[in-house]
Parts: C-alpha cells; sequence; structure tokens
C-alpha cells in the first residue's frame, strides 16, 4: 500500500488471490492494508469467515506493504480450513484480528538452521527470510511425508545458503525425517548458533532433544487450540519450564527445550473426533450447499 493512500473498504477483507499448492494445500491472499503494514515473522491473524464460523489462528506466510495483502498457506483438514478453502476470489471474510503474537526474535545470530515439517514451511518462510536479511547464514531442512507435499519450494531455496530435503518414503531427498538431517549436521561438527524448528510438536520435540546436550539455543512455534487469540480465553494454554504461558500473548515462539510438549499435544487431540464429523459433515453438503456459498 503506497504511503498516504486511502484503503478502499469495499475491497478490505476480500480474497485477491487464491492459489492450489498441492492435493490438500492451498494459498489465500486477502486485502487487509491496515495488518500487512503491521507484520512481522511468527505473528498470526484470526478470521471469522462468516457470523456463524469457528474461530480459526493462521499464521501469515507472507504480506505485502505495498499491496496491502497478507498470504496464508493451510490444509483443509478440518471444518474451518475446509470453509476457507471454498472461498472464491472477492469473497469477503467477515473478521480478520491481527497481527497477533509476539515476532520472530531477528537478529545477526551467526549460522541459523530452520527446520520444518509440512505445513510448518509456510510458517518458516518469513522467518527464513528475515533471518537472511539479518545477515545471517541460513540452513534450511524441509520435510515432508512425499514429494507431492512439499511447498514453497523455491522460495525456501531463494533465502537459504543451503537446503536439504527429507521425506517418509524417500521420494524426495534423504528418506527418513528432518531430525536425521540434524544429528548429522551436528556430528560433523558444522557450526550453528541458532535453531528455528517449526511444524509438528512431535517433530519440534525431537529436534529440541537433539539440540539440547549441544546447548544450542532452539526455538519452537508452537500450534496449541486457541480460540480469542488475545489471552482471555487461556485455551491455548502451554506449559513452559512448568509455568503455565499463553501461546497467544506470550508466543507463539518459545524456548524449545524447556515446552512441555507432551501436554501439548495431548491437549491437541481434545476435539479431533469432533473435527473429523464437521469435517465430513460440510463435504457431504458439497460446495454449491456449504457454509460459506448456501442460503
Amino acid at each position: 500500500m503506497r504511503q498516504n493512500s486511502v484503503p478502499d473498504p469495499e475491497k478490505i477483507n476480500r480474497v485477491v488471490e487464491k492459489k492450489v499448492l498441492n492435493q490438500i494445500t492451498k494459498k489465500i491472499t486477502i486485502y487487509a492494508p491496515d495488518i500487512a503494514a503491521k507484520a512481522h515473522p511468527g505473528q498470526f491473524v484470526i478470521f471469522k469467515i462468516r457470523s456463524d464460523s469457528e474461530r480459526i489462528p493462521l499464521t501469515l506466510s507472507s504480506w505485502d506493504k505495498e499491496k496491502g495483502t497478507i498470504s496464508h498457506v493451510f490444509q483443509e483438514v478440518g471444518y474451518s480450513t475446509i470453509e476457507m478453502g471454498s472461498l472464491h476470489l472477492d469473497d469477503k471474510v467477515m473478521h480478520v484480528a491481527g497481527p497477533l503474537g509476539n515476532p520472530s526474535e531477528i537478529k545477526k545470530f551467526g549460522t541459523a538452521v530452520v527446520v520444518c515439517g509440512g505445513l510448518g514451511t509456510a510458517v518458516a518462510y518469513p522467518v527464513a527470510k528475515a533471518l537472511k536479511e539479518a545477515g545471517n547464514k541460513v540452513i534450511t531442512i524441509m520435510g515432508a511425508r512425499n514429494i507431492e507435499l512439499f511447498i514453497l519450494e523455491d522460495e525456501m531455496k531463494a533465502v537459504s545458503d543451503e537446503v536439504y530435503y527429507t521425506s517418509d518414503d524417500g521420494t524426495k531427498g534423504q528418506k527418513g525425517f528432518v531430525s536425521d538431517v540434524m544429528k548429522a549436521l551436528l556430528e560433523k561438527d558444522t557450526k550453528i548458533d541458532i535453531v528455528f524448528a517449526i511444524g509438528p510438536p512431535i517433530m519440534m520435540m525431537v529436534i529440541a532433544d537433539i539440540t539440547r546436550p549441544y546447548n544450542i539455543k532452539t526455538i519452537a512455534n508452537l500450534n496449541p487450540i486457541m480460540v480469542d487469540g488475545m489471552g482471555m480465553c487461556g485455551a491455548c494454554r502451554v506449559s513452559i519450564d512448568g509455568k503455565t504461558q499463553f501461546a497467544c500473548v506470550d508466543g507463539p515462539e518459545f524456548d524449545a527445550h524447556k515446552v512441555n510438549f507432551k501436554e501439548l499435544m495431548q491437549r491437541l487431540k481434545s476435539y479431533c473426533t469432533e473435527e473429523k464429523n464437521l469435517a465430513l459433515s460440510i463435504q457431504k453438503r458439497g460446495e454449491d450447499n456449504c457454509r460459506c456459498h448456501g442460503n
């Protein structure tokens, strides 16, 4: 958004671009100039698509201050993400609140390793980009179940000095997990000053366990169940070094060596059955009759 330009109120919160990245992953770009102007790596927004929709938190994957847009990458795995995936160009999102959460700590550390698994790559990209711009050597380790599920490869290559790939089935890069590469780098005495781990909780927990003996500062981007995103509801509580904190206002990034990942993973399972049932319900209705475009 150009300086002194006045946003068109009719365009605010409208979808300006939509892309299909793979069979389950989509990217949506929304015109939200006030959020784009203040966004930083690591922050998120909360969407409420319609008056009867759930509130859904999504981390910013990119933003354009000049155009006044923000972009988010998500997988259609639950009711709310399926609802978001059914949006079309020029559809309007009812509420978009943000940027929320604390920005990533970005400075010149030296050598920074960014470990991202699956959808975590979308969150990792702005972090890696900012680290590179701050003068760091950036080593990226990307993982996914198979070659079809890798996203933002070109973008990550552009902001990394080295990129390693792992896939569960061996269809891209090394067969195995991102933790295997992390171990190998440390065993080769690679100089590493900080690690950012972004992805499934089990992956972040394993990375933290690997770096702990080396006393390497390791940051985890947590994704607990979240409702209001402003520290009032308490749904996103996490245990950090034995103390309760809230991911929305104290995070979402925390010292990975102090996170109770087992508790986090248990809490994430709280509504799995209900979410699956809702997702099946919206799929059965079909796109023409879903809440986004129905009567």
